[in-house]
């Protein structure tokens, strides 16, 4: 194992074990690297590196401390890695989210406020029936994000976030090369918002898995 490989897992143990608490401040670095039988270069470059996955706050002039480790920091570093997708992989993205957020989606069905779907409604009323390609694309990703909050689980809303980078461009390829796209968006969008409002979790399932297989269809018939 490569001795910063090393490095990270001790840290990691720590804080796994219970000795490094979320929030906790790290012993300076000097009596960490001896507690832990490590140089100070590689605690250094676990340190940066457990700081770039939210594992680890760097604060200049006051320490280094643990994060609150809360699963929507943690999974930040998703959206980070899912970004450096290829094209062709695209397809395995949606093949997640479908199975995902119709879960989410039905999950929300009983518990997403009144207030909150007063806020949707307006802002597919806002949007109009004929929005350019990006205006749909951004409503979209703000629609299923709201929806997916109110399923009320934080680490299924962060995963769902963090898999939307790569659809979005495919949404994109679809609205300018497939005439009915906007149309249909918007009707499938009008369809889950009216099973939210029904509290029917299956038909709310039904329609967002319609919704999302539709894109996955069309990008699979494409590529």
């Amino acid at each position: 194992m490569a001795v910063t490989d090393e490095a990270i897992e001790k840290i990691k143990d720590m804080i796994v074990s219970g000795a490094l608490r979320p929030g906790d401040r790290l012993p300076k670095e000097s009596e960490l690297a001896a507690g832990l039988g490590l140089s100070r270069n590689s605690l250094r470059e676990a340190v940066r590196a457990l700081s770039l996955i939210r594992i680890l706050d760097v604060r200049q002039g006051d320490g280094t401390y643990v994060t609150s480790l809360d699963p929507q920091l943690l999974l930040e570093a998703l959206s980070f890695v899912v970004d450096f997708h290829r094209d062709d992989t695209v397809l395995e993205f949606l093949s997640v989210r479908r199975i995902l957020e119709p879960g989410a989606t039905a999950m929300a069905a009983p518990r997403i406020s009144e207030r909150q779907l007063d806020v949707l409604s307006a802002r597919l009323d806002a949007l109009g029936e004929a929005p350019s390609v990006e205006e749909l694309v951004a409503c979209d990703l703000e629609f299923h994000r709201d929806i997916v909050r109110g399923a009320g689980n934080s680490v299924l809303c962060s995963l769902l976030d963090g898999l939307s980078g790569p659809t979005t461009r495919a949404r994109i390829w679809r609205g300018l090369t497939q005439q009915d796209a906007v149309a249909r968006t918007l009707h499938e969008h009008r369809a889950i918002l009216a099973a939210l409002r029904d509290r029917d979790a299956e038909a709310a399932r039904s329609w967002a898995t319609v919704h999302i297989a539709s894109v996955e269809q069309w990008l699979r018939n494409t590529l």
